[in-house]
């Protein structure tokens, strides 16, 4: 089975797209690659949410620990086609306005 994500760097900018379910069993593999990810500085970071059918409070977790490290790295964030499930928890959070979605 491949993994729930892939990444792509160029050098304008890093893209990480993910499918399936982002939850307590996918979110850690996902945090190993956001600390890879966060160690490069990269200045822009797009996060595809087109194919992500389910999130939990740990998948939740890992964006905004990526989230954190880009910004805080003077990068600049965005996620794209959330939809659904995905969409509901982050305007339940209201984590819609800290995304801009």
């Amino acid at each position: 089975m491949s993994a729930p994500f892939d990444g792509e760097t160029t050098p304008d900018e890093t893209k990480v797209t993910v499918r399936g379910s982002l939850d307590i069993n996918s979110a850690p593999a996902l945090s190993e690659v956001i600390d890879k990810v966060v160690a490069t500085r990269p200045a822009k970071v797009t996060v595809n949410l087109a194919s992500l059918d389910l999130i939990d409070s740990s998948g939740v977790a890992a964006l905004v620990k990526l989230y954190k490290g880009v910004r805080s790295g003077g990068g600049t964030f965005a996620i794209s086609g959330a939809r659904d499930q995905p969409l509901a928890i982050f305007k339940l959070l209201r984590m819609d306005k800290v995304f801009n979605l």
